[in-house]
């Protein structure tokens, strides 16, 4: 039988010990409202239990304001879902009110269960009372605007490429071998032969002839590759995507006359200083317009110095953050905000790296496109490319100097400094004397000395 336990036996618990003064969280926005935004309707949370929910017309936006002004509230936070809160963020906007956006991620482990609109507002507002909300980045109205036609001929430009594939499609299913006698069939070469197929021609040497004298390939081989089938639906395919991708092509244009306009309209950074002189490239999906010294003059610098960023990149930089990068405090979290710095996460003493976040920010997109021209030159830049690229290949070197261009730029956009390009041999110099340390410093760890071999003398 088992002996039962007296009351002598038992350990004696400690008392527990109370604080004299518990810490309280200061209130940094006293005047602060909490908004939980959905499609058809908002609710709004101007105290602990002032909870009320208005539809999403625009009568309705203009009485969340009219609401929001008679309860004094100052700031609102807002959650950032789909775009439905685009509206109401920039009609507040216009009221005065100070508005942030935020992640829907800040308010996962928050702890309002069961999770309702009404909790969901009430934890915005009591959180940003506190300050413990960070806010998303959100550029200036006129950036903005610029960014909206920007976004809008780069969707354009995903349209034409899809009717140019089409087009590719109809004539492969004709037998007509364009695409191995061009190497882009919406050039002027390309465009006039499909004109001249829609409107009837059929002979291969009439077809032939429409070509540039300049293309690579023989006439010879034109006539061969322009003897087709002819069926009629593919024909009409044809017919359809050429027509969208001229209608495509002329709305591209009207969305650069507006992106030029907005560009222009970007006060001058730059003052009186001159434009640097350098060959830059034209190509058929870069703005048509002359953008180059606009960009210099919004900018304030000339990011087209560094190597592998054109004018449509810095089109890109400028449109998608802007000249102020002041928000991120550092260039480290400039690179993290984009998505270029792998995940490090301690754990036992240990640090385990993993790849960078996921993410469809344009500005990396364009920054790792750059990465992977500069790549291919003899600069420094490319030498750094295909370093990084032996040790840990091609995904993570592309990434690497992403990251590297993505500093260069924080530092030309913050501090207004030109960028300095360094030589093939400082950089050579650079990488030398970084072995040579690395070399002495493993040598002194195995107990040796590293010295320099005498060279040998010629009698």
């Amino acid at each position: 039988m088992s002996r039962r336990k007296l009351k002598s036996d038992r350990r004696p618990q400690p008392k527990p010990v109370y604080r004299e003064q518990v810490p309280t969280l200061q209130v940094l926005n006293p005047h602060a409202a909490g908004i939980d935004v959905h499609s058809d309707n908002h609710v709004v949370c101007v105290g602990p239990e002032q909870v009320e929910t208005f539809g999403a017309y625009t009568a309705d936006l203009q009485a969340i304001a009219e609401h929001l002004r008679q309860a004094g509230v100052t700031t609102v936070v807002l959650e950032s879902t789909g775009v439905y809160w685009i509206p109401l963020f920039e009609h507040l906007e216009e009221q005065g009110f100070q508005c942030q956006l935020i992640e829907p991620s800040q308010l996962h482990g928050c702890g309002a269960r069961p999770k309702t609109d009404v909790r969901d507002c009430q934890w915005m507002q009591r959180l940003h009372t506190y300050g413990l909300l960070k806010p998303s980045f959100r550029p200036p109205e006129t950036v903005r605007a610029l960014r909206a036609y920007h976004r809008q001929r780069q969707s354009l430009l995903q349209d034409a490429a899809r009717q140019t594939q089409h087009m590719q499609k109809a004539l492969e299913q004709m037998n007509v071998k364009l695409t191995e006698v061009l190497s882009d069939i919406t050039g002027a070469s390309g465009l006039r032969i499909i004109e001249a197929i829609l409107h009837g021609e059929r002979n291969p040497r009439m077809l032939a002839e429409l070509a540039d004298p300049q293309c690579a390939k023989p006439r010879a081989e034109f006539v061969l590759a322009l003897q087709g089938l002819w069926q009629p639906e593919h024909l009409f395919e044809l017919q359809q995507a050429y027509d969208l991708y001229q209608t495509h092509r002329r709305l591209i244009a009207d969305c650069e006359q507006k992106l030029e306009a907005a560009l222009t309209a970007q006060p001058n950074r730059a003052g009186d200083r001159p434009l640097p002189d350098k060959p830059r490239r034209r190509s058929k999906n870069r703005v048509q317009f002359e953008a180059t010294n606009a960009l210099f003059q919004a900018l304030g610098v000339d990011l087209t110095e560094i190597e592998g960023i054109d004018v449509g990149t810095a089109l890109v930089i400028l449109a998608e953050i802007g000249v102020d990068v002041s928000r991120f405090p550092t260039e480290k979290q400039f690179a993290s905000w984009l998505g270029l710095c792998p995940h490090t996460s301690r754990s036992n003493g240990r640090d385990k790296r993993r790849a960078p976040r996921k993410s469809a920010n344009r500005v990396k997109q364009a920054l790792k496109m750059c990465a992977q021209a500069v790549g291919r030159t003899n600069t420094p830049l490319g030498m750094f490319y295909r370093r990084i690229k032996s040790r840990i290949g091609g995904r993570g070197a592309c990434t690497a100097t992403a990251h590297k261009l993505a500093r260069l730029v924080y530092q030309m956009l913050k501090y207004g400094r030109d960028y300095v390009k360094q030589g093939m041999d400082a950089y050579a110099e650079k990488m030398r004397e970084q072995a040579e340390r690395f070399l002495r410093r493993k040598a002194a760890a195995l107990g040796y000395d590293l010295a320099p071999r005498a060279t040998a003398t010629v009698n």
